[in-house]
């Protein structure tokens, strides 16, 4: 069957692997990338598929509602992948209006556009919002969030995702939208924005920079690799029942500062440095306000269900990552210049 698909913020870290597997793997599918190209999303990261003829990208932008509108209608849109967010908890607690505007106001205006352009024929339609596990709020040692976890976000971040869930699910049961949700732990991989720790960190120990780690390095995150999280997705959009939600994680939970000990043993193994050698860059920072102690995705049901499965233990996905990095520096140091610095000095100093 043809289709029309449209992946919000697909020139970002997560949707840009989303779209090249959409472009590569489905021919008969018209695959439409929209995205703003705000300081994270970047069509470097798509040049191997920019040429298909089965890929368009659209500069746009979701709170724009007339020309999502006039998206919708100039490529006969029938299914939604929802990426497009801003997501780094630091940036939330510095500006929350531009999360809250983002994030709730651009998903209601995409909700919207697809409400009143499928004007109710909604066979083979399909809205899929990719949310977060920090909608789910903070664990203690034990236990697992599940899809039938209550809601108890603690950043400005995670509020404004929570809303836009909360919008997503209340179009399904006020006016018969369908949709489906997915909520994952943290993504790692190639052409992630360097303010989000794995490819900061690479980046850092690369240049002998300090690395910042908050309060003692204790919090606890489960880490999914990108891939993996590209190919749940194609088989949730595919197979997923309508109005579920599904739980993506990579049964892969670290300590910051145990994560932070790979990596630099990565690197500098790469690098042909002493192992551990650039453990002495370690510094401890002022913990984050609000830190989650730990995030731990049970994807059970995305396993039982639809058959889905991590490919790559933590270790081996690293070794994947850091070669990336380190064999592809002119992209990061296209996407580190200029305000990215600013931004990181304000961040850490």
């Amino acid at each position: 069957m043809m289709k029309n698909i449209l992946v919000t913020g697909g020139a970002g870290f997560i949707g840009s692997h989303v779209v090249r597997l959409l472009v590569n793997k489905y021919s008969n599918y018209n695959i439409i990338n929209l995205d703003n190209l705000t300081y994270a999303g970047n069509l470097e990261n798509l040049n191997d598929i920019e040429n298909k003829p089965n890929y368009s990208f659209v500069k746009a932008d979701i709170c724009d509602y007339d020309k999502i509108c006039a998206v919708f209608s100039e490529y006969n849109i029938d299914s939604v992948i929802h990426l497009a967010a801003e997501s780094h908890v630091d940036r939330s607690i510095k500006d929350p209006f531009s999360f809250a505007k983002t994030n709730i106001m651009g998903t209601l205006s995409l909700l919207e556009a697809a409400k009143n352009i499928w004007n109710n024929d909604f066979d083979n339609k399909l809205f899929y919002h990719i949310s977060t596990d920090e909608v789910y709020g903070s664990l203690g040692d034990e236990g697992y969030f599940t899809e039938k976890t209550a809601y108890d976000p603690h950043s400005p971040y995670s509020a404004s995702k929570a809303s836009s869930d909360h919008f997503v699910r209340s179009f399904s049961d006020t006016y018969g939208l369908p949709i489906v949700v997915s909520n994952c732990s943290n993504n790692y991989g190639s052409f992630q924005f360097p303010e989000k720790l794995i490819p900061l960190f690479i980046n850092n120990i690369c240049k002998s920079k300090p690395l910042p780690v908050y309060g003692k390095g204790e919090n606890i995150r489960d880490w999914l690799f990108v891939n993996d999280h590209a190919r749940a997705i194609d088989l949730i959009f595919h197979n997923g029942s309508k109005g579920d939600t599904y739980n993506i994680g990579g049964f892969n939970e670290w300590k910051n500062i145990d994560l932070i000990k790979v990596l630099i043993k990565t690197v500098d193994k790469f690098l042909g440095r002493k192992e551990g050698e650039s453990e002495k860059l370690i510094t401890f920072v002022t913990d984050r306000a609000g830190h989650d102690y730990r995030y731990a995705i049970d994807s059970t049901k995305l396993k039982n269900e639809l058959g889905w499965e991590p490919s790559l233990q933590f270790e081996e996905g690293i070794e994947h990552t850091v070669k990336w990095y380190l064999e592809n520096q002119d992209w990061i140091n296209n996407v580190t210049s200029g305000e990215y610095q600013k931004y990181y000095k304000e961040m850490y100093k």
